[in-house]
């Protein structure tokens, strides 16, 4: 990926609502029902949904994230902030 097709810098309110809406879409939940301290994994988030997630803030955020990440930074509001702060940048 080129730096011109990355995604301008996002807020970590934008961040943290794209988080929410792509778990929400897997775990096939309303949006309001995905809280940004609870463990992804109380959802019910398993290894093949973690994988694609890790490849959605690739595409998204133009940042390595390993599917691991998701157990590294286990809530919507940890993982927000991580890439808020420039996490998986090479």
């Amino acid at each position: 990926m080129t730096p011109s097709s990355l995604n301008a810098p996002k807020s970590l309110e934008e961040t943290t609502s794209w988080i929410i809406g792509r778990v929400a879409y897997y775990v096939r939940l309303p949006a309001e029902e995905i809280a940004v301290d609870a463990s992804l994994a109380d959802y019910g988030l398993d290894s093949v949904y973690a994988f694609s997630l890790s490849a959605d803030i690739e595409d998204e955020f133009g940042v390595t994230a390993d599917p691991t990440l998701l157990w590294d930074f286990e809530t919507v509001a940890a993982l927000a902030e991580y890439l808020v702060n420039g996490g998986g940048q090479e």
